[in-house]
């Protein structure tokens, strides 16, 4: 089995977690590579784990039977990201807080990479959003496991999104910003903002306003085989921007059409036969953690 491995710029207890899910990797018969980012800390932080495990640039350059993302879901959406169209399975292995993405709490790795390698476990195919407008960066992979959002600076006032679904005129929002999320990332930032939590094996997509002036402003689900075209606007020149998945891509001129729809792509997740995305949930009520 080759592993590729991916993971963040961590320190203190969260190195030592590391350290302790890179012991037990290195005594199974896997083959292990890291990202070259992640490799770097390894190699100076961790030595003597490092040894065994292969520098690599390009995801698309190495031929992994999965990915073990070493972190939060911040570090799975990057990793995922990443991996591109490649199709490999990737497994999240929580560093700190819980999540729904990474849902492994470290010390469970060696009883988690037994179950693996004797097959019990299932892939969950989620899926991605695509977002088209004109302004992407060169070379910008653009799909989100979680959200498209359009947003206003932070000190800036609110702006106007006009929302098209399909060929039908729905709304032009007065909002600090609109979200446009799928089943996945139900339970990210559209869960802040007052979106619902959708089961993540679903094919829907929603529609979530930011702090909207309206009351009448509610999130709306819709159906995934939508395409929602959004449009933003500001009398008072206040600057705009798209973010995917949290991370800012690229400011956006007023007016500019940007299309939003499903991806023909999605992103495999390794799940194992004992965990579900409601145990889970479950958990998180009943502790109280925010999500």
């Amino acid at each position: 089995m080759k592993i590729l491995l991916f993971g963040h710029n961590y320190q203190g207890a969260r190195l030592a977690q590391v350290h302790r899910v890179l012991q037990v990797l290195s005594r199974t018969e896997a083959s292990l590579a890291a990202h070259r980012d992640f490799y770097e800390l390894l190699s100076r932080e961790l030595p003597d784990v490092c040894r065994g495990i292969e520098p690599i640039d390009c995801c698309h350059d190495y031929p992994a039977d999965m990915a073990l993302s070493i972190g939060g879901d911040g570090t799975f959406l990057r990793a995922a990201e990443k991996i591109g169209d490649r199709g490999i399975p990737v497994l999240g292995v929580n560093i700190g807080r819980l999540g729904f993405l990474a849902d492994v709490p470290a010390e469970e790795t060696e009883r988690v990479m037994d179950e693996i390698v004797a097959g019990r476990y299932k892939i969950e195919e989620r899926s991605l959003l695509q977002v088209e407008l004109s302004g992407l960066p060169e070379g910008f992979w653009p799909y989100a496991l979680n959200e498209v959002a359009v947003l206003k600076q932070d000190t800036s006032s609110m702006i106007s999104i006009h929302t098209t679904v399909g060929e039908s005129y729905l709304n032009t929002y007065q909002a600090d910003g609109l979200i446009v999320a799928t089943p996945t990332g139900s339970t990210a930032y559209s869960m802040s903002a007052g979106g619902p939590i959708i089961d993540p094996l679903t094919e829907n997509m929603c529609i979530t306003p930011i702090c909207s002036h309206s009351l009448s402003a509610k999130p709306i689900l819709l159906g995934a085989d939508n395409t929602v075209k959004l449009k933003a606007f500001s009398k008072k020149r206040t600057d705009i921007y798209l973010t995917v998945d949290g991370r800012k891509v690229c400011s956006v001129k007023p007016y500019t059409d940007i299309y939003i729809s499903k991806s023909k792509q999605f992103v495999k997740l390794i799940r194992l036969n004992d965990r579900s995305f409601y145990k889970t949930l479950s958990n998180k009520f009943r502790d109280g953690r925010s999500m």
